[in-house]
C-alpha cells in the first residue's frame, strides 16, 4: 500500500451549517456546482498525490458512494470510517490518529469545509517542513468577521505562537497545514482528541511553524455563507 501524504477532514456533523447537512453531508454541499471536498481532491491530485486519505463520521456511506475509489481523479482514496468504527467523529486529533496506517511520516491535513481554491499542495513545500525538524506548518489567513479574536500569533523567530504575535495580533488557522506523525502519536487508535491543544504546546516548544496566506479562501459554517459565496461567484 502507498502511504498517502494527504489527509481530507470530513468527518464533522455540521451543526451550523443545519438544515442542510441533515439531509446532505457538509463535505457534499456544492460551491460552483461542485462539491466542497471535489475541490480539494483535485488540487491534490494536479499536485501529484497519488493518494489522499479522507476520514468519515456523519452521513458517511454518501461520502464514499459519491466519491468512490478515487479512480476519476488519477488517485487512491483511503477512507478512515469513523462512524463505522466508533459510533461518530472522534475530533481533529483522534481522526488524524486513527488514519495513522494510511499516511506518510508528513502528510498535508486539509479540512473539507473550507474553500480554498487558489491553493497549491506542493511537494516543495512538503520538502522544505521535513527538513525543519518542526512538528507542523500552518497556514493563517486575516481574521474573518465570525472570527475576529483569530487563533496563533506569528512570533518574531516567524515561529507560531500561542497568544498575539511580535506584532500584537493573531491570526486565523486557515485549517491546511503540514504535520508529522509526531504530532499526534499520543493519542490511542479510536480516542476522542482535539488536535489544538497539541498545536498549543508544540507552539510553547517553538516547534509549530506558520505562514500566512493572501489567497481567496473561505470558512464555510453556515447556510448564509455558503449562499453568499455561492450569489457572489454567479454574479461574476
Amino acid at each position: 500500500m502507498t502511504l498517502a501524504k494527504a489527509m481530507i477532514l470530513a468527518a464533522g456533523r455540521g451543526e451550523r451549517m443545519r438544515p442542510l447537512t441533515d439531509s446532505t453531508p457538509k463535505p457534499l454541499l456544492k460551491v460552483k456546482g461542485k462539491p466542497l471536498i471535489e475541490w480539494h481532491i483535485e488540487a491534490l491530485s494536479r499536485a501529484g498525490h497519488e493518494s489522499v486519505v479522507i476520514n468519515t463520521a456523519w452521513m458517511e456511506d454518501r461520502i464514499v458512494d459519491a466519491l468512490g475509489d478515487g479512480s476519476r481523479w488519477g488517485m487512491k482514496i483511503h477512507y478512515s470510517l469513523e462512524g463505522r468504527d466508533h459510533g461518530g467523529a472522534l475530533e481533529t486529533g483522534g481522526g488524524i490518529a486513527k488514519a495513522h496506517p494510511y499516511l506518510a511520516d508528513v502528510f498535508w491535513i486539509v479540512s473539507a469545509d473550507v474553500y480554498v481554491p487558489q491553493f497549491e499542495f506542493e511537494e516543495q513545500a512538503m520538502r522544505r517542513f521535513e527538513r525543519s525538524g518542526l512538528l507542523a506548518h500552518l497556514w493563517l489567513v486575516p481574521n474573518p468577521p465570525f472570527h475576529t479574536k483569530g487563533d496563533f500569533g506569528i512570533g518574531a523567530n516567524g515561529l507560531g505562537v500561542d497568544g498575539p504575535g511580535a506584532d500584537g495580533t493573531r491570526w486565523t488557522y486557515a485549517n491546511v497545514a503540514l504535520l508529522t506523525k509526531a504530532l499526534c502519536a499520543r493519542i490511542a487508535y479510536g480516542q476522542h482528541a482535539q488536535l489544538a491543544p497539541l498545536l498549543f504546546e508544540g507552539m510553547r516548544d517553538q516547534r509549530i511553524g506558520v505562514e500566512t496566506y493572501a489567497g481567496e479562501w473561505h470558512n464555510l459554517g453556515t447556510p448564509q455563507q455558503l449562499e453568499a459565496l455561492n450569489a457572489a461567484t454567479a454574479a461574476k
